[in-house]
């Protein structure tokens, strides 16, 4: 496979030869002048999509790995041609059962191999209201090695990403186990203080999930959870970019806080994205997509998960939060790649070497996708 075009990351014509691994990369005048080419996204964090949830222990099998297709394609129609199907706070049981699900449509589904791993988030997060956000309460509980070792069991070691709130005891030991086998550790959905956030980072912790989002309603102004996250060279941070999660002065802030190397983009999407308005299910929660494109825990006004599709989170974080195309690019490519030590896909942009998952794409008012290649196979 040939395609040529601008390369988002670096503003160069070039003409990129790929198999399975791209096998060259060069210059070409000739390239379209509007057309630009990327490395697949990386999404770290999705709970649905297309209407499935994958949070969903209660179908059969073969149903559940159907499912999970759909929603793949739908994702990898996107640009994302890697992800972490996210899991959250739920009854142990059924957490398992989805976590079993989801490892299951792994190996058997033909493009299974763009499931880069596993994202939980949760059940080890603050329970109190605010920084649960729409977690259930009454399954938040304390780290525990045994529950993550089931895990690690259900899903033959792919669990990549392990989301948790510090203020535990033991919270520290926990994430050192984490890092030891490989898996990332990340703050969020917590109100924990300055003193157990460093306690993280020197243990391990790597990135702030969502942050932003899923805090104390109300913070100190001077001291608080964000500013201790934000402020922490070591803690790369990701953002939900909906224009919706989070204000536009925040947004810019934090992006200028972390920096390009730093700043990753995440969809956090539930089952409504890609889908028709209406009720949907995030695990044990009835969520409600909005006509304005929010997905709310039904009956109330509060965010469960977003509608939100890749191309349009790197839209915003230029239009809205002042990157440049190369910087969103970036935070949708190697950032999150980097963090979960994501093979072959350790350059900035396109490669030698690297795998053959490109995407094509025109910008205009938002990003459109011309082409996805998986493998440098043609998918989309």
């Amino acid at each position: 496979m040939i395609c040529s075009g601008i390369n988002a990351a670096t503003g160069e014509p070039i003409a990129v030869e790929c198999t399975e691994t791209i096998r060259s990369v060069r210059a070409d005048e000739t390239a379209p002048k509007d057309v630009f080419l990327a490395a697949g996204f990386v999404d770290l964090q999705v709970n649905g999509f297309a209407g499935v949830d994958f949070n969903s222990p209660a179908q059969t099998a073969e149903q559940n790995v159907a499912e999970i297709g759909r929603a793949i394609d739908a994702i990898l129609a996107t640009g994302v041609t890697r992800c972490l199907p996210t899991v959250i706070t739920g009854p142990p049981d059924q957490m398992l059962a989805s976590l079993k699900n989801l490892r299951r449509a792994q190996t058997a589904l033909p493009r299974g191999r763009a499931i880069a791993g596993f994202h939980v988030e949760g059940p080890h997060i603050d329970a109190a209201d605010g920084p649960r956000g729409a977690h259930l309460a009454e399954c938040v509980r304390p780290p525990d090695p045994d529950e993550f070792q089931r895990w690690q069991d259900a899903t033959d070691g792919n669990i990549r990403l392990v989301t948790l709130s510090p203020h535990w005891p033991g919270a520290p030991q926990y994430i050192a186990a984490l890092v030891r086998s490989g898996v990332a550790a990340s703050i969020g959905h917590t109100g924990a203080n300055a003193a157990q956030i460093a306690a993280a980072v020197d243990a391990g912790a790597t990135l702030s999930t969502h942050l932003g989002n899923a805090a104390p309603r109300l913070l100190p102004k001077i001291q608080n959870c964000l500013w201790d996250q934000l402020a922490d060279d070591r803690l790369s941070a990701s953002f939900i970019a909906d224009g919706l999660h989070l204000g536009e002065a925040f947004f810019r802030a934090a992006l200028r806080a972390k920096g390009p190397e730093r700043t990753v983009l995440v969809t956090d999407a539930a089952a409504p994205a890609g889908a028709t308005p209406g009720r949907y299910r995030l695990g044990e929660l009835d969520v409600e997509l909005t006509q304005d494109g929010r997905v709310l825990l039904a009956g109330t006004e509060k965010l469960a998960g977003s509608a939100l599709r890749m191309p349009q989170a790197i839209t915003n974080a230029v239009r809205i939060g002042g990157l440049s195309l190369a910087d969103a690019v970036r935070a949708a490519t190697v950032n999150p790649a980097r963090l979960i030590h994501l093979k072959s896909r350790a350059g900035f942009g396109l490669r030698d070497g690297d795998r053959g998952d490109i995407v094509v794409f025109r910008m205009t008012e938002t990003i459109e996708i011309d082409a996805v290649y998986l493998d440098g196979v043609r998918i989309a």
